[in-house]
């Protein structure tokens, strides 16, 4: 029954937000809202696939060194953004393992429509990304390949060296591990300085607060007569949004334990509170809905928007970037002290994993791949051409200068301060899903002058998380 279960659950995981590097370009929508209707799944395949696994294991190669032999594998990833880079560091793997492979990009809701159809019995891509939104899943049910025992023999591999949330993800919880971290993101402030020096506003520093930018908004989009608007937030775009407010001012959407939430706190109303009253001088969520952040920003109709490093790319090669700059994420300045002190300012990270399908023809080939791009070698490539940041920690200084005329060191610095994984559990789309809807943030989004409506969602929120968390 494994295929089915997992049929039943992609269904639902599908419906919410991709909101995780990797998430831009032509490749996945403008919002980080991404879904699709699960096909309905084969019990017999399942089987075939986990029983396909044992002798891939059995087959680990002694050392990293690729594979070789001739032959070839498919490599499926959902941002087009990054193929170009990724796939200039696959060439030269295939350089030396004499394995063919090419890059293809499908965009995020017929990613995971394929990835289930093979998973169900049809024909899985060789070597894939995995997202926290559905690795919980397709660990469970054994459809990728287990690579621990590759990973022992592997000398350019050492999983302490990685981010430990990701290390953590796409671990399941008896040891095996079922993906190597790809890369990791964190969020940054994005201003358009030729917005604020036409309605002569100080443009962001990396001092400001969130006050700071609920004031600079106000006066943007009072000046321009709501033709500008100071600020503009996706709410479903949860981790380079609101998430951050909420443990900038002391609460977390998912605890440590993975077991329960602090939402409805104190500091989590504090924090959903600022969120409230920065939407009531942004633009109204209907303008996004319609439009999109991304797309309001560009077009010169908003001031500011906070980001994720995966989407610096589309920035970039905008038509206007010598106007766009970023800053470090703003802090919440709860002690009233004017510093940003420990614990004020955090990040959300999230990080894809490299995984291959336990079915595969060719393990050795799919984990030298895998090993290959992992490796400290390529994790540093990685970053020299702006593809992402590295999942390996300390080796992304080289991100910071990829993107000759434009600063991207905002993502980098913030690694000085506090980061937090972006919170999941065993199945996160039910409760992120329920937290968009009436009964959850969807009416104080929709109307932001109303304190009360701010107030008691949280509450509501609090409740519906805990009842998701004890379903699982």
């Amino acid at each position: 029954m494994k295929k089915k279960v997992l049929s039943m659950l992609l269904a639902s995981a599908m419906v919410l937000s991709l909101a995780a590097c990797g998430g831009s370009g032509s490749a996945a929508p403008a919002s980080d809202a991404g879904g699709t209707d699960a096909a309905a799944a084969e019990e017999a395949p399942a089987e075939e696939a986990a029983a396909e696994e044992a002798p891939a294991e059995e087959a680990a190669a002694d050392t990293a060194a690729p594979a070789s032999g001739g032959g070839s594998i498919t490599i499926n990833i959902w941002d087009s953004n990054q193929q170009p880079g990724l796939q200039q560091i696959v060439d030269e793997w295939s350089k030396e393992s004499g394995v063919s492979a090419k890059i293809e990009v499908v965009d995020w809701d017929n990613y995971w429509t394929l990835l289930e159809a093979g998973a169900s019995g049809g024909t899985m891509p060789d070597v894939f990304w995995m997202h926290s939104n559905t690795v919980q899943m397709y660990m469970e049910n054994d459809i990728l390949l287990k690579l621990n025992d590759y990973i022992d023999k592997d000398d350019t591999i050492d999983m302490s060296k990685y981010y430990e949330g990701i290390v953590n993800l796409y671990t399941r919880s008896d040891g095996n591990i079922y993906a190597i971290p790809k890369d990791h993101d964190t969020i940054a402030l994005l201003y358009n300085k030729a917005i604020f020096d036409q309605y002569g506003v100080e443009c962001p520093t990396d001092e400001w607060t969130w006050e700071d930018v609920y004031e600079a908004a106000a006066k943007i989009t009072e000046a321009s007569g709501g033709e500008v608007y100071g600020y503009a937030m996706n709410t479903s775009n949860n981790q380079d949004g609101w998430y951050n407010l909420v443990y900038d001012y002391g609460a977390q959407i998912i605890n440590d334990t993975h077991d329960g939430t602090s939402i409805g706190s104190a500091e989590g109303k504090a924090g959903m509170e600022m969120v409230r009253k920065i939407l009531t001088v942004a633009a109204p969520q209907s303008v996004v809905a319609e439009t999109g952040t991304d797309s309001l920003f560009q077009s010169g109709k908003v001031a500011m928007i906070t980001q994720g490093s995966w989407m610096i790319n589309s920035f970039y090669t905008a038509e206007n970037h010598a106007d766009y700059y970023w800053a470090l994420l703003p802090y919440a300045d709860v002690n009233g002290n004017g510093t940003c002190d420990d614990g004020e300012r955090y990040s959300a990270y999230n990080g894809l994993g490299w995984a291959a399908s336990a079915a595969t023809a060719n393990p050795d080939a799919c984990y030298s791949l895998i090993s290959y791009l992992c490796s400290e070698e390529g994790q540093k490539k990685q970053a020299e051409l702006g593809i992402t940041m590295a999942g390996m920690e300390g080796v992304s200084d080289a991100f910071a200068n990829a993107f000759d005329g434009m600063d991207v060191s905002a993502f980098v610095k913030i690694e000085d301060y506090r980061l937090f994984f972006r919170p999941y559990t065993r199945k996160t789309t039910v409760w992120e899903d329920a937290l968009q809807q009436q009964g959850g943030f969807l009416d104080p989004w929709q109307n932001p002058e109303d304190p009360a409506l701010m107030e008691q969602a949280c509450d509501n929120a609090q409740k519906i998380i805990e009842d998701a968390i004890a379903a699982e």
